[in-house]
């Protein structure tokens, strides 16, 4: 008889106990996906997965280790904990390894109230396939298209429920809905492409696919006659789908696991200012029907919302319990793991402060200079935050939009492009990562 989540996580409790573990912690993930692309308006490719996958970690004294498995059965999970039981004897010590207190442990587990999971249900094959066609479709029609590359959608839901020796026990169910679509303008040497695609916990959030395909097509008609712009310093515009990645640039140098090594280049910044007074950056893993929210994290911890950057000034670091433990602060409830891993910090949902000014009005303000919508590549130095992608966008000049660029690189500094940022008033609220479009003074441009 096939056992619940809840039920796995305690065997494995169990099993671990009966081999010689002093405290164990256990972990299973029930999954499934259903993918379906279409091309020139026939299907082209389906697939469909399910999977259950447990892990196991152990500890003897401060020694531990992690054993996963896709297999449930009672005398594979009894071989999984002897097997963890014998490594954790073999391993070094770590004197931050170990479970949370039991005072430590969040108290309320419901996560009913995020609404991480939509109940309307997974959606049969036929219904992902007539939108995926309506997306293509859709893109198809925009004048200047010369075909449509992709075109998809996708639904995906799974179920964890985490259990430990230290009396913790908790799970979550979501479910995730998607649409993308990517098109080709021109031929030969002269082709562009551009995509837009949305991934939301849930369907009636997204939005249509007739909206999925145009957008599409739109941004990739936009970017015909591509040129390579100028090379020099000017300001750039990170566009709204791309100005994440400064932020994301930002928590990576916060996490724990980079601070206690010495690597990350924000490792002195603590209490200062790393951002202009008037912006803050708040996590809030608490926000409804968004993809990191929870109401615990993966050692139990209690989540909880808090400023990262509070007016400019940075406040802390992303904690799991090892790396708080090294640095002799309070873990900040931020540890993530998978069946095969011990935690690591992780950051959650995060807003940036949004500008009174719009997109327009940053490209109107900036002269001359570049509106960057995509990035390849990527060279960052995580000890310097030295910084240099490849980009393509728009040329500005005389604050009006020229023509589209590409083949080009940007290079700066993070420490100084994070601390000159000005946010446009563009940011979609329904992103895990709510950053609005920021222009950034003095980049380097390699172009011409």
């Amino acid at each position: 008889m096939t056992k619940s989540l809840e039920e796995l996580t305690a065997t494995m409790i169990d099993a671990a106990r009966r081999a010689g573990a002093e405290a164990a912690d256990a972990l299973a993930v029930e999954a499934t996906s259903l993918d379906i692309e279409v091309r020139q308006g026939a299907l082209e490719h389906a697939e469909r997965s399910e999977a259950t996958d447990i892990g196991l970690r152990v500890f003897i004294g401060r020694r531990q280790a992690v054993v996963s498995a896709s297999d449930t059965r009672r005398d594979t999970i009894a071989t999984m904990a002897e097997r963890a039981v014998a490594m954790a004897r073999e391993a070094p010590e770590d004197s931050t390894a170990g479970l949370a207190g039991p005072d430590q442990l969040a108290q309320d587990r419901d996560c009913s109230a995020l609404q991480l999971a939509d109940p309307s249900g997974e959606p049969g094959p036929d219904d992902l396939k007539d939108r995926a066609l309506r997306c293509e479709a859709a893109a198809a029609a925009v004048q200047g298209v010369s075909v449509v590359d992709h075109a998809s959608a996708g639904y995906g839901r799974h179920r964890v429920h985490m259990a430990a020796s230290n009396g913790f026990s908790g799970g979550y169910e979501r479910s995730s809905h998607s649409l993308a679509c990517s098109a080709i303008t021109g031929s030969g040497t002269a082709m562009e492409t551009d995509y837009y695609g949305e991934t939301l916990s849930w369907r009636e959030d997204l939005p249509s696919p007739e909206e999925v395909g145009r957008t599409a097509a739109e941004r990739t008609v936009a970017r015909a006659g591509a040129r390579k712009p100028a090379t020099g310093a000017f300001p750039v515009l990170f566009d709204e789908r791309v100005a994440a990645s400064l932020v994301g640039h930002l928590l990576s140098a916060i996490n724990g696991a980079a601070i206690v090594r010495g690597s990350s280049w924000a490792r002195d910044l603590l209490g200062r200012q790393i951002l202009p007074e008037t912006m803050s950056l708040i996590e809030d893993p608490h926000r409804p029907r968004t993809a990191l929210s929870r109401v615990f994290d993966a050692e139990g911890l209690a989540t909880a919302r808090r400023a990262i950057v509070d007016n400019g000034v940075l406040t802390g670091w992303t904690l799991d319990l090892a790396s708080a433990r090294k640095l002799n602060l309070d873990p900040t409830g931020n540890a993530a793991r998978g069946t095969s891993s011990v935690p690591s910090p992780a950051s959650w949902n995060v807003a940036l402060t949004q500008g009174s000014a719009s997109r327009a009005d940053l490209i109107r303000d900036m002269g001359t200079g570049l509106v960057v919508t995509s990035m390849i590549g990527s060279s960052i130095n995580l000890t310097t935050g030295d910084y240099s992608r490849g980009a393509s966008g728009f040329w500005v000049e005389n604050g009006e939009v020229q023509y589209p660029v590409n083949e080009c690189t940007i290079a700066g500094n993070l420490r100084d492009m994070l601390a000159t940022l000005v946010p446009a008033n563009d940011a979609r609220a329904y992103r895990s990562r709510v950053v609005p479009s920021l222009l950034v003074e003095g980049l380097t441009l390699a172009g011409n």
